[in-house]
């Protein structure tokens, strides 16, 4: 982020704690709660905003070199990510023409050609062609040059590798960020290293999920014990960045820049600067690093997945280091596993009995934009 950015942030935060208020709204904002467990709308969702818009599967760190891969279908699309022998990124449905089969799990390295485990079909990794079909015979008719892996739209830029699950035009990277292409450039994300990545599934629509990120105003309450002693409760700034957004909350060391000469402020260090990527994304600077949250809908409107990834700015090659960044995914865990999913989990059950709004505040903006801009793409 650029100084003057930051300067104008910590400002704005000093100004809103000294008046003990935070960005606030032109109005309240009522959402209705059938979104969070209609069926229909669910589906809706999934055809728009998880068929159709690029979707963030990892960062680059994660497959650095030639015959690196990962695999994703928690879109609903299967999806092979995979370095090339150029040093690229392509992206294909991890399906086989053949039988269907999936052609790997989970991530690795190493990978030339993508057999499949039914049939032996095979197919090179760097183009998706198909290259061998075992005892041939009976398959003579099949064109080999139309046969290979379904290519889907990829590009990688400024260290993350987005995938649309839908084949189609290329995806613009500028178009598609926008705003916050400039403040990801800035935090260099492709020198990153990843540490760990869990999966995790919730009893909440993953709207909720990605609700719980984006207000402040729960911190002393819900997080008396865990993160309210580290961030000041309800104060947060708020960017409108299109589909995208950008809130900023402080922490409470934020006020050892006072008497700091401006040019010398770091914004990272003193707050949690939370965006969310449309549709799906959290990308959070945490101070010293860096969490990425995926999420995904689940099998029903009341369900939930997502892939919970933290990276470190340098590189984890020793014992105290690796403790210290476990230390963190357990305080990350501990947080949302046992404080925030139990309550969101009775809310999620309750609102087939609750009001027909919901009511987000003006305290809190980005909730409101979030759900507007979901809104706009959906109905």
């Amino acid at each position: 982020m650029q100084q003057q950015d930051q300067i104008d942030l910590v400002n704005q935060l000093f100004e809103f704690k000294e008046n003990k208020t935070t960005e606030l709204a032109d109005n309240i904002y009522r959402q209705s709660k059938t979104d969070y467990i209609s069926e229909e709308y669910a589906e809706r969702e999934k055809a728009v905003l998880f068929r159709q818009f690029p979707l963030l599967i990892c960062l680059s760190c994660e497959i650095p070199n030639s015959g690196d891969y990962v695999c994703d279908d928690f879109s609903g699309v299967p999806i092979i990510v995979v370095r090339t022998s150029k040093g690229e990124v392509a992206a294909y449905k991890n399906i086989c023409r053949h039988r269907g089969a999936r052609l790997a799990c989970d991530r690795g390295e190493g990978l030339k050609q993508m057999r499949c485990p039914y049939h032996s079909w095979s197919y090179e990794a760097d183009t998706g062609n198909l290259m061998t079909i075992p005892f041939n015979t009976g398959f003579e008719e099949v064109d080999k040059k139309n046969s290979g892996l379904l290519p889907l739209p990829v590009v990688e830029h400024d260290g993350m590798v987005f995938v649309r699950p839908t084949p189609g035009e290329p995806i613009n990277p500028a178009e598609f960020l926008g705003g916050f292409a400039k403040d990801l450039k800035s935090y260099k994300v492709d020198g990153y290293h990843h540490f760990e990545t869990r999966v995790l599934e919730a009893k909440v629509n993953w709207k909720m999920v990605m609700d719980t990120f984006l207000e402040t105003y729960h911190l002393s309450t819900l997080h008396g014990k865990t993160i309210a002693p580290l961030l000041h409760n309800n104060l947060a700034t708020f960017d409108d960045m299109g589909d995208h957004l950008r809130m900023v909350a402080a922490r409470k060391s934020i006020d050892k820049l006072r008497g700091v000469p401006e040019q010398e402020w770091d914004l990272v260090l003193h707050t949690a600067l939370v965006y969310v990527l449309f549709p799906n994304t959290l990308f959070i600077m945490q101070g010293d690093h860096l969490e990425t949250w995926r999420v995904y809908p689940g099998a029903t409107p009341n369900e939930s997945r997502m892939h919970v990834s933290l990276y470190a700015p340098d590189p984890i090659d020793t014992e105290s280091a690796s403790r210290h960044w476990d230390n963190n995914m357990t305080l990350l865990m501990n947080t949302v596993k046992k404080e925030d999913f139990p309550l969101a989990s009775n809310a999620q059950l309750d609102f087939a009995v609750c009001d027909k709004k919901l009511v987000f505040g003006r305290n809190e903006p980005a909730l409101q934009h979030f759900h507007k801009r979901i809104t706009a793409h959906v109905k």
